[in-house]
């Protein structure tokens, strides 16, 4: 071996080289990768899990501490990790390793959210042997047309980065690589590097260049001069514009900048999901959210709007209302993106940059234009509107149990402007981005590209661990609680504050109310058992206990039915230093917010029932109003 090599597995050779991989913006440089979560099986315990060993017991000089976290379920652990790299605006993520077959086909669908989330995350699944000498190895799949195939190919179309290690030599190309894409805003999502067991512990001598310290400047791009010119033309020719503020604004760390071109030019901002917070409800400017479980007053302006200036959106099918939320005939777009693809959806004039770097020099350009006294004056009148029909949602309804929407009031009352709220999917998504007031970018952590139940409980940890400072709550529904409670046990063990809310109304919520809304009169939606007489899930309630289910990982529950002792027992949970859940008793039937917003999900075009038959009539009526913009 040459005084310019270092023998290392290719395990661990991983490890050393990402534990001196940093990133740096605006001059703030930190760790890229700090820690790893991993469950060991046969096909890493002795690659990927000894050089983690290795890394903590006997580390290399200039060898940083790649911390591990165990978690229980391989999914779980993708989303722990894409939670952590989100709170720190994708300037940071983890690394997550799985053993061959099902432990590594159990992370592709936390691959898939990373994706369409735009969000950094490093997945190293283990493979079967390369050599094919044990071969079919256990969890192999066998396929007579192609003897290397194997089921990590699945990783393909939901990661921004693929790539399989044959030979050790392979790796020296693709760890950087790798790392190009991890830090690149307009490629970010899933990187995954498909390790095959036998290759892991397979040694190599390695140059030793491949472990010098590194830091991955994160870009912010400019927007080009002719590109904003036209941009600025066609703003200048609005009456009633309107900012659509998606999650770019939060991860380019442009809320001051946006407030700066609201506060200049009078026009209103309305946010998405993972915009919501990027301008302060507080905001003069701020209508809230807009498209299928958008506000009221969102809408009005979105349907009246002549330009729409998106801004680190990527135009999903909620915020547009599927197409319908944008309705003036000549209505014109002006897309501020840092990736091309989105900046030229709907025909917009496109203008490809940082939000940051885009909302100032838009500012800039725009200098002297303000929206007209009367378009203001419509903006304030719409919001106060909204506020007055939203309140009645947070207050206590004339119903045994509280609707959801109370309980919402009340976290949105009681946390503060740093901490912050997570959930993925059924209808509290569509409840909180409406009613929800976020007054930082950091409160509202709502996972809704992938919408994935049992997101909250593993998001909740990797959050805690990005923002130890924050109160962290996740609002659960029982059905998302029953899809992945495993990581409370994760939560205890690395002794993570967090305050879980599972809402337990025995049933599907959202897709209760969509399938009785689309004729299907909630089939297969509530939580029953078997009735013998039927035939059919009508039976008694399903006796599940969730209080006693959670308490069983070691962490105190307290049980409600009333807004009035669910507040007293938050109260009581932002005391407790430890872990802790409230479970509380919650209306299956709402009732929701209002709201003028629509969703396609088509309904059958014939059938028996009369109810899908009047369904099926509105839905063609609704349908009217989708048009392309071209």
């Amino acid at each position: 071996m040459s005084e310019k090599t270092v023998r290392l597995t290719v395990a661990q050779a991983v490890i050393r080289f990402l534990s001196v991989q940093h990133s740096e913006r605006d001059g703030e440089r930190q760790r890229l990768i700090p820690g790893a979560f991993g469950i060991f099986g046969h096909g890493n315990v002795a690659g990927i899990g000894q050089a983690l060993l290795q890394n903590a017991l006997d580390p290399a000089e200039g060898e940083g501490d790649l911390a591990y976290y165990q978690g229980r379920n391989e999914q779980n652990m993708v989303h722990t990790a894409v939670a952590y790299a989100r709170t720190r605006n994708r300037l940071q993520t983890l690394a997550v390793t799985a053993s061959i077959g099902p432990g590594s086909t159990n992370m592709v669908t936390g691959a898939a959210l990373a994706t369409i989330d735009r969000i950094p995350v490093l997945l190293l699944p283990s493979d079967l042997f390369a050599t094919r000498r044990v071969d079919p190895v256990l969890q192999q799949l066998e396929d007579e047309r192609d003897p290397g195939a194997s089921v990590n190919e699945a990783f393909r179309p939901v990661s921004r980065f693929f790539t399989t290690i044959d030979r050790a030599e392979q790796l020296i190309a693709a760890l950087p690589a790798a790392m190009r894409v991890l830090t690149d805003p307009a490629e970010t999502g899933a990187v995954t590097i498909s390790l095959p067991q036998d290759v892991q512990a397979e040694a190599h001598d390695w140059p030793v260049e491949l472990f010098r310290e590194r830091t991955w400047h994160v870009a912010r791009p400019v927007p080009e001069p002719a590109a904003l010119d036209r941009a600025v033309e066609v703003i200048r020719g609005a009456r009633r514009p309107l900012v659509v503020a998606g999650g770019g604004v939060v991860y380019s760390g442009a809320s001051d900048a946006l407030a700066a071109f609201a506060d200049a030019t009078g026009i209103p901002v309305a946010d998405t999901q993972a915009g919501k917070g990027a301008l302060s409800a507080d905001h003069a400017a701020s209508v809230g959210g807009v498209g299928a479980t958008g506000n009221d007053a969102a809408n009005t302006l979105a349907a009246e709007a002549d330009v729409v200036i998106g801004i680190g959106t990527r135009y999903t099918d909620f915020t547009t209302a599927s197409r319908t939320a944008f309705r003036d005939p000549a209505v014109r777009f002006v897309n501020l993106n840092v990736k091309a693809f989105d900046a030229a959806k709907h025909a917009a004039e496109m203008v490809v940059t940082d939000a940051r770097t885009g909302l100032a020099a838009l500012t800039d350009a725009l200098d002297g234009f303000h929206v007209e006294e009367s378009y203001a004056t419509r903006v304030a009148a719409l919001r106060r509107e909204w506020d007055e029909r939203a309140a009645p949602s947070f207050a206590p309804h004339d119903q045994e149990l509280p609707a959801q929407t109370e309980i919402f009031g009340a976290l949105n009352e009681l946390m503060g402007d740093e901490d912050v709220v997570i959930n993925a999917a059924g209808s509290m998504p569509g409840d909180l981005q409406a009613l929800w007031k976020a007054r930082t970018p950091v409160q509202y952590h709502l996972e809704y590209g992938y919408s994935c139940m049992g997101y909250e409980i593993p998001a909740a940890l990797g959050v805690k661990m990005a923002a130890p400072d924050s109160e962290v709550v996740a609002i659960v529904g029982d059905g998302t609680y029953q899809m992945a409670p495993q990581e409370i046990a994760t939560i205890v063990a690395e002794e993570k504050k967090v305050i879980l809310v599972i809402l337990q109304n025995f049933g599907w919520s959202s897709i209760g109310a969509l399938s009785e809304s689309h004729g299907s009169q909630r089939f297969g939606t509530k939580y029953r058992m078997r009735n013998r007489d039927t035939g059919m899930l009508d039976g008694p309630r399903l006796p599940m206990d969730i209080a006693a289910n959670i308490r069983s990982y070691g962490i105190d529950v307290a049980e409600v039915a009333s807004t009035a002792d669910f507040r007293q027992a938050f109260r009581e949970a932002q005391e407790n230093p430890e872990a802790c859940a409230i479970v509380v008793r919650t209306d299956l039937y709402g009732p929701n917010p209002p709201g003028i917003g629509w969703w396609d999900v088509p309904v059958s075009q014939v059938s028996t029932l009369e109810s899908t038959q009047q369904a099926y009539e509105q839905y063609e009526q609704a349908r009217r109003h989708q048009r392309d913009h071209l």
